[in-house]
């Protein structure tokens, strides 16, 4: 419960940074008149990804539903964790990729769906299966998507309004306005909201390694899991695409190379430290597999 409690407050105290961010530049743009534009336009691009969200994940990744014959170990798993957390049984996708990841996606556990790639079902035996699609069912009770997707928007609306008081001069214009300090605030703004967005993104993959673990009773599945996948991910990463990119946060592992500066901005927390909460959850270690 000690991780799940704290990752809870990090999650309101990033949010709150967020926000802070959000109301500093609003008032170095000039005043409530563009901050309320921006909020709504943010609140508008909020509503329509998470009602959508579903559906631009599953068509980003390409992915087609699947049946009970194609997939019976998916669908076993699924249904009986489902059951066991007393929630709707999600729809089930298969992307026809061999980069190994999966993800959940929808506005609620009744419009939710849960994908896996050709990839990890290819690599991944059913116990650590069941470890994955544990976590990614976690997301979907967390409501996640909701929380991702308001994170996304308030940083928009940062990068928005930053965007606003470089043609518009912002505080410069101001009496005794510092330049230098305007400047500093158009550049340094937007990359704070993103670092606190990709900072969300990292806290609530905590929670769903830590509770899905709870659900499958078995935390060392998903951390022999999580191995695979840092392997299998690095091996044979996905495309930089835009679309891709959009629905990367979704993933239960970053699905890009990255190193050095790159890690600074990437949506998951090391594979080394989820990994080693998963042991300390277990009492040990796993066997080697």
């Amino acid at each position: 419960m000690g991780h799940r409690h704290y990752n809870g407050l990090k999650t309101a105290a990033l949010f709150g940074v967020l926000w802070a961010v959000l109301l500093g530049i609003g008032w170095f743009v000039g005043g409530a008149r563009y901050l309320w534009v921006f909020t709504l336009l943010g609140l508008g691009m909020t509503a329509y990804s998470y009602w959508n969200s579903d559906k631009i994940a599953i068509r980003a990744m390409r992915a087609r539903p699947v049946s009970e014959i194609e997939q019976p170990a998916m669908y076993r798993i699924v249904r009986e964790l489902s059951t066991a957390a007393r929630q709707p049984v999600p729809r089930l996708y298969v992307s026809p990729t061999m980069a190994p990841n999966a993800f959940a996606t929808g506005r609620n556990p009744q419009n939710a769906a849960v994908c896996c790639t050709e990839g990890i079902l290819a690599i991944l035996d059913e116990r650590e299966l069941r470890g994955v699609l544990g976590h990614e069912l976690m997301h979907v009770y967390h409501r996640d998507i909701l929380t991702s997707s308001v994170a996304a928007a308030v940083a928009g609306v940062v990068t928005s309004l930053a965007q606003l008081a470089f043609f518009l001069g912002g505080g410069d214009r101001r009496e005794g306005g510092n330049p230098l300090a305007g400047l500093l605030m158009v550049v340094l703004a937007p990359l704070a909201a993103t670092l606190v967005q990709l900072a969300i993104s990292r806290t609530r993959e905590y929670d769903a390694d830590e509770d899905g673990a709870r659900l499958t009773g078995d935390p060392l599945a998903l951390a022999s899991a999580l191995r695979k996948l840092e392997a299998g991910t690095r091996a044979r990463p996905l495309p930089q695409d835009r679309d891709l990119v959009d629905v990367s946060h979704l993933m239960i592992a970053n699905p890009f190379r990255g190193a050095g500066m790159a890690r600074l901005f990437a949506t998951h927390p090391p594979m080394a430290d989820r990994v080693a909460r998963l042991e300390a959850m277990a009492g040990g270690p796993a066997t080697p597999r």
